[in-house]
């Protein structure tokens, strides 16, 4: 059976469809869709207040490994997907949130050399059913990138492998 259990909240992954190699989106800055990013491992579950999104960060074999070795910084090919699903609460159990309709997928990429400008990091965002991918031209990673700087000291991420006994 196909899905995820985090925490008590289970995430049905089976159904969702990615887009072919030859149909993949490409963000303005080169960086294409990541087709098997819901196959990817979870890092962590994470919910934004502000935007009432309830995500999972998912992280390729690469990411994955350095993050559970503890690593400080993760190496070149390190590639981190965060779902995001808007909040919804169950019908038949009020007290559960749990994801309804698809909001987006964001990618972060590591790469030293080609994202020097972005602590190493290249960023992508494709939204809605549509995975549309977002910004006009390659500048709106400077605005994901704005957001990360307060984590600079954790390589510029705020989410990190969530503990289990």
């Amino acid at each position: 059976m196909c899905k995820v259990m985090l925490i008590g909240v289970t995430f049905l992954l089976c159904g969702f469809v990615s887009a072919s190699a030859t149909e993949r989106p490409v963000a303005p800055n080169g960086i294409s869709l990541y087709p098997d990013y819901m196959s990817w491992k979870v890092v962590a579950p994470s919910y934004r207040e502000d935007k009432g999104h309830i995500r999972i960060i998912t992280g390729n074999d690469t990411a994955v490994a350095a993050l559970r070795s503890g690593a400080k910084h993760l190496p070149d090919g390190s590639v981190l997907a965060k779902i995001a699903w808007k909040a919804e609460k169950n019908q038949k159990f009020p007290v559960a949130t749990e994801p309804g309709s698809f909001v987006q997928v964001e990618f972060m990429v590591k790469d030293a050399a080609k994202y020097k400008n972005t602590g190493g990091w290249g960023f992508a965002r494709f939204v809605g059913n549509e995975l549309k991918p977002y910004g006009k031209d390659a500048a709106f990673s400077g605005e994901c990138f704005g957001c990360h700087l307060p984590v600079a000291d954790n390589d510029y991420l705020f989410t990190r492998i969530g503990k289990t006994p």
